[in-house]
Protein backbone atom coordinates (compact mmCIF):
# COMPACT_ATOMS: atom_id res chain seq x y z
CA UNK A 1 0.00 0.00 0.00
CA UNK A 2 1.07 3.44 -0.84
CA UNK A 3 0.65 6.75 -0.10
CA UNK A 4 0.33 8.91 -2.92
CA UNK A 5 -0.10 12.07 -0.66
CA UNK A 6 2.88 11.37 0.96
CA UNK A 7 4.97 11.09 -2.60
CA UNK A 8 3.62 14.54 -3.83
CA UNK A 9 4.53 16.17 -0.88
CA UNK A 10 8.30 14.79 -0.85
CA UNK A 11 8.45 15.95 -4.58
CA UNK A 12 7.30 19.04 -3.70
CA UNK A 13 9.48 19.69 -0.52
CA UNK A 14 12.77 18.51 -3.14
CA UNK A 15 11.40 21.48 -5.67
CA UNK A 16 10.97 23.99 -2.88
CA UNK A 17 14.99 22.71 -1.67
CA UNK A 18 16.11 23.12 -4.87
CA UNK A 19 14.81 26.53 -5.42
CA UNK A 20 16.26 27.61 -1.91
CA UNK A 21 19.62 26.58 -3.06
CA UNK A 22 19.67 28.74 -6.00
CA UNK A 23 18.11 31.65 -4.12
CA UNK A 24 21.28 30.95 -1.73
CA UNK A 25 24.00 31.09 -5.01
CA UNK A 26 21.98 34.06 -6.45
CA UNK A 27 22.74 35.96 -3.01
CA UNK A 28 26.71 34.85 -2.66
CA UNK A 29 26.93 36.02 -6.66
CA UNK A 30 25.41 39.36 -5.72
CA UNK A 31 27.22 39.87 -2.63
CA UNK A 32 30.56 39.32 -4.86
CA UNK A 33 28.94 41.20 -7.36
CA UNK A 34 29.22 44.12 -5.03
CA UNK A 35 32.46 43.63 -3.33
CA UNK A 36 33.54 43.99 -7.53
CA UNK A 37 31.46 47.51 -7.75
CA UNK A 38 28.73 45.94 -10.06
CA UNK A 39 29.17 46.29 -13.69
CA UNK A 40 29.19 43.06 -15.62
CA UNK A 41 28.99 41.33 -11.97
CA UNK A 42 25.50 41.71 -11.73
CA UNK A 43 24.98 39.58 -14.52
CA UNK A 44 25.48 36.02 -12.47
CA UNK A 45 23.24 37.08 -9.96
CA UNK A 46 20.14 38.41 -11.97
CA UNK A 47 20.49 34.91 -13.98
CA UNK A 48 20.93 32.88 -11.01
CA UNK A 49 17.89 35.03 -9.61
CA UNK A 50 15.88 34.21 -12.91
CA UNK A 51 17.05 30.18 -12.57
CA UNK A 52 15.41 30.06 -8.74
CA UNK A 53 11.67 31.58 -9.74
CA UNK A 54 12.04 29.48 -12.55
CA UNK A 55 12.45 26.34 -10.37
CA UNK A 56 9.85 28.22 -8.26
CA UNK A 57 7.23 27.92 -10.14
CA UNK A 58 8.21 24.50 -12.10
CA UNK A 59 8.07 23.07 -8.79
CA UNK A 60 4.99 24.64 -7.36
CA UNK A 61 3.17 23.47 -10.94
CA UNK A 62 4.56 19.88 -10.94
CA UNK A 63 3.77 19.71 -7.37
CA UNK A 64 -0.07 20.41 -8.15
CA UNK A 65 0.29 17.70 -10.79
CA UNK A 66 0.88 15.24 -8.53
CA UNK A 67 -1.55 16.08 -5.87
CA UNK A 68 -4.57 15.92 -8.79
CA UNK A 69 -6.77 12.57 -8.23
CA UNK A 70 -5.54 10.31 -11.10
CA UNK A 71 -2.62 8.80 -12.48
CA UNK A 72 -0.13 12.20 -13.06
CA UNK A 73 0.83 13.32 -16.32
CA UNK A 74 4.33 13.12 -16.98
CA UNK A 75 6.63 16.56 -16.52
CA UNK A 76 5.89 18.79 -19.25
CA UNK A 77 8.72 19.06 -21.57
CA UNK A 78 8.35 22.89 -21.38
CA UNK A 79 8.95 23.25 -17.66
CA UNK A 80 11.89 20.91 -18.17
CA UNK A 81 13.55 22.25 -20.55
CA UNK A 82 12.97 25.86 -19.25
CA UNK A 83 14.39 25.09 -15.92
CA UNK A 84 17.20 22.65 -17.26
CA UNK A 85 18.11 26.11 -19.85
CA UNK A 86 18.26 28.52 -17.11
CA UNK A 87 20.68 26.20 -15.08
CA UNK A 88 23.05 25.82 -17.88
CA UNK A 89 22.87 29.72 -18.80
CA UNK A 90 23.74 30.97 -15.42
CA UNK A 91 26.61 28.56 -14.78
CA UNK A 92 27.81 29.57 -18.46
CA UNK A 93 27.33 33.17 -17.77
CA UNK A 94 29.45 32.94 -14.17
CA UNK A 95 32.13 30.71 -15.43
CA UNK A 96 32.82 33.85 -18.39
CA UNK A 97 32.20 37.10 -16.57
CA UNK A 98 33.25 35.62 -13.54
Amino acid sequence: MTDRGAQAERTGMAWQRTALAAAACALLLLHSAATRDWGLSTVPPVMAGCTAVTLALAGSYRGRQLRRIGHPPAPGKIVLATASIMVTATALVTLFLD
